[in-house]
């Protein structure tokens, strides 16, 4: 593994060149290295981009910024161990509309993976250059308590349609890339079939099938790598307090696997994995 400045790169052996990913993870901020590490056992070039909360980047944050972003993509492009003229990006949750807006914004982005996000910018405005995209926030009134007692989320993210919420719509028909829509339909966290379905029908709307939609009956928000524990329920970044976040835990437990296939070919496909240059 090789820190550079806030970054986080992982590769794979070999003498390479390696097809590039950009690896974005939670609200929070912090990277997913355990995802990085698997994709570049893969044949991968990851770079696994915190975004705040993590050593020197700010604790807070009231706005992101997608040069910063860009930045990122930059970077790995211009690493000699990444070849091809574009890059991947994966993402979940918080960090998929991240990743769609980078697709629609910056240059250079090919195969974009969004599990359970959301296609509008939520929680924080996001700026690039001259632009800002106000965020879609969540209707506290709307947040019930389940059984147990925990909160749930659900219903509480404001309709993107909504004629006052239209401004925060990422307009992803401007993207040059194929994106893959990643849904659990046991999201407790919010709609993300919704939110997919939404995306994709906007990309139909523009002549455009350049995606596909992935859906888990049963799953949860956290569909993450083959393997890791399942996590139905936990603090939640934005509010502070235990929530649901749904799923069975076998049905999860299925869909990491299947999916983890899945991504890697999605990736193959679309990202530049002919024979390495010696």
């Amino acid at each position: 593994m090789l820190v550079v400045h806030l970054f986080v790169l992982e590769y794979p052996p070999g003498p390479g060149p390696f097809p590039g990913i950009v690896d974005l993870y939670t609200l929070g901020g912090g990277p997913s290295e355990p995802r990085a590490s698997l994709l570049a056992n893969k044949g991968f070039v990851v770079l696994a981009l915190a975004f705040y909360r993590y050593k020197d980047l700010p604790k807070k944050v009231d706005k992101l910024d997608l040069e910063y972003f860009e930045e990122g993509v930059r970077f790995l492009q211009k690493h000699p161990k990444v070849k091809g003229s574009g890059v991947g990006v994966i993402s979940i949750s918080k960090s998929g509309d991240l990743a769609l807006s980078m697709a629609s914004f910056l240059s250079g982005i090919k195969a974009v993976v969004t599990i359970n996000g959301c296609c509008a910018n939520t929680v924080f405005p996001l700026k690039y250059k001259d632009t800002i995209i106000p965020a879609l926030m969540g209707d506290l009134k709307k947040v019930t308590l389940t059984e147990q007692g925990l909160l749930d989320l659900s219903k509480a993210m404001s309709d993107p349609t909504a004629n006052e919420n239209l401004a925060t719509v990422i307009p992803v028909e401007c993207a040059d890339c194929n994106f893959m829509f990643v849904a659990s339909e046991d999201d407790m966290n919010w709609d993300s079939v919704f939110f997919a379905e939404l995306a994709a029908q906007r990309l139909r709307d523009s002549g455009k099938e350049n995606f596909e939609i992935v859906r888990y009956p049963k799953a949860g928000h956290f569909v993450d790598v083959p393997y890791m524990p399942f996590y139905p329920s936990g603090v939640h970044a934005a509010v502070g307090e235990v929530v649901t976040f749904g799923g069975e835990a076998k049905t999860n437990a299925h869909a990491q696997v299947e999916l983890w296939g899945r991504v890697q070919e999605f990736f193959q496909k679309h990202l530049d994995t002919g024979n390495a240059q010696h």
